[in-house]
């Protein structure tokens, strides 16, 4: 049903929920980089809870690298890693792990590892991994020229297992599943899975052209019976005027509880989403009010969101300026994710600048009464 109506305070209570739950400064590290400096990161993945109410996340270490001028300068994507806890205060035991000899295709090598997707199956049967890895593939003839030595194609490939326990997952059962030759979405990545409420796999992906000029968020499904993924659009959430004028990667949707203001409306779901105003650091004049500026690596975070009938159809809230800046090195605060847990409370993990510029997943969390009382 398109169209619909909401109350007017609806966006600023999604917004007030959105910074009590990214809170920067009671942030607290879950997952260290592998290093300090900028270029270490830990991330890119996305939470779960079990039927036990463990917790599952999963994200990719990175070192530091640069695709935009060839893979001599740092080995990047290193492991993209599953990780097992009793919650965000506690911690968290490393399950499964796949390196990028473990993901790549015989003819295909992986240069790097980016963000993946885990996804439990449907009545609690079996698992699905997504995850996003450049290999060394030619672009396209009439592109080749643009290739910079030493750099692939990005594309998105999955992993499947039937048992409960997802540490089962193996690198046998990798399978592709998105990729594109054409030159305005050449690069498929960041995969953001769900289901839908009837029956299909909703897979949000982040793209980028063979110039690497942009990010832009599409939408594949597959159908309830299965099958392939099918690309719906390429242009989800468009680029906005201001901070996020370069890129928008979602990294989320979360199923908002029907409560307080919420209550009497059609379902509804707040969307996370990255954004930058240029893909390189642009000089600011000394004279001007200084701000971060969000670039390619070093994004800031944004928010939106959609009845779910309405979906893909999606609602900025974060117009002229990001939601969420880390109050650290760059400001960058990004791949944020999010699920309500068996209890009605509410945690979240997102990539976070520290002061010596790494890149560690930190997390928050809100109790339900809190939840209850931001949207009441």
């Amino acid at each position: 049903m398109r169209g619909m109506h909401f109350p007017d305070e609806l966006p600023d209570k999604l917004l007030q929920l959105g910074l009590a739950l990214i809170d920067q400064e009671a942030a607290r590290i879950i997952i260290p980089a592998l290093g300090e400096g900028g270029g270490h990161w830990f991330g890119g993945g996305n939470l779960q809870e079990e039927a036990s109410g463990e917790i599952l996340l999963c994200g990719r270490y990175r070192n530091p690298g640069d695709s935009r001028t060839g893979i001599d300068l740092g080995d990047r994507g290193l492991e993209f890693a599953i990780f097992r806890g009793q919650g965000l205060g506690a911690s968290f035991e490393k399950i499964q792990a796949f390196t990028k000899e473990d993901l790549s295709f015989e003819d295909e090598p992986v240069v790097s590892i980016e963000g993946g997707c885990l996804l439990p199956g449907t009545e609690g049967q079996g698992w699905e991994l997504f995850v996003s890895t450049e290999k060394k593939i030619t672009y396209p003839k009439p592109l080749l020229s643009f290739q910079k030595l030493g750099t692939g194609v990005w594309s998105i490939d999955r992993l499947s297992c039937e048992e409960a326990d997802p540490a089962s997952l193996k690198a046998a059962t990798l399978s592709p599943v998105l990729s594109s030759s054409e030159g305005g979405t050449l690069h498929l990545k960041d995969p953001v899975v769900f289901h839908s409420a009837e029956g299909a796999t909703q897979l949000l992906f982040c793209s980028h052209p063979f110039s690497w000029a942009s990010s832009n968020t599409g939408l594949a499904t597959r159908s309830p019976r299965g099958g392939s993924f099918v690309i719906q659009t390429s242009n989800v959430l468009s680029r906005g005027s201001s901070w996020d004028v370069a890129c928008v990667r979602v990294t989320e949707r979360l199923a908002l509880p029907k409560v307080g203001a919420l209550a009497d409306l059609p379902s509804v779901s707040l969307y996370f989403y990255d954004g930058a105003e240029c893909l390189r650091p642009l000089e600011e004049n000394p004279n001007a009010s200084t701000r971060p500026r969000g670039y390619s690596c070093e994004e800031l975070g944004g928010l939106a969101w959609g009845f779910d009938d309405e979906f893909p159809k999606i609602r900025r809230i974060s117009t002229d300026f990001p939601c969420f800046l880390s109050p650290h090195a760059s400001g960058c605060s990004r791949y944020a994710s999010a699920i309500f847990l068996q209890d009605g409370s509410l945690i979240a993990a997102w990539q976070q600048a520290s002061p010596d510029g790494a890149q560690p997943l930190v997390g928050n969390s809100l109790s339900a009464m809190e939840v209850a009382r931001i949207l009441s």
